[in-house]
């Protein structure tokens, strides 16, 4: 970070100073301002011929046969906005998903 002082003379012909603070730009600095908004993380996968009834149905410990075949990557959302693909993974008792690709 570094400061300069910028001096200008008004209409009045008094001087003003104020002190001017830049940062170095770094490629995540446009990021900086939206870094603590929300967004919504979703990794989805089609479930074909899933009916309302089979939602009511649902209990803890379900198990769905989505069709999916596990080698093919699944996208990304943040938002409704694709971010890229990513592949499940399972890391101890934890379903995970590891970024394969990033747009």
């Amino acid at each position: 970070m570094s400061s300069a002082i910028v001096a200008a003379t008004t209409g009045n012909g008094q001087t003003a100073q104020a002190t001017e603070t830049s940062v170095k730009a770094d490629k995540n600095d446009h990021w900086a301002d939206a870094g603590f908004l929300p967004c919504r993380l979703s990794a989805e996968v089609d479930i074909a011929k899933f009916t309302v009834r089979d939602l009511f149905c649902l209990e803890v410990d379900s198990v769905l046969d989505t069709g999916w075949v596990q080698s093919i990557d699944v996208p990304l959302r943040a938002n409704s906005q694709l971010l890229g693909w990513v592949e499940f993974e399972v890391i101890g008792e934890r379903l995970a998903v590891r970024l394969t690709e990033l747009y």
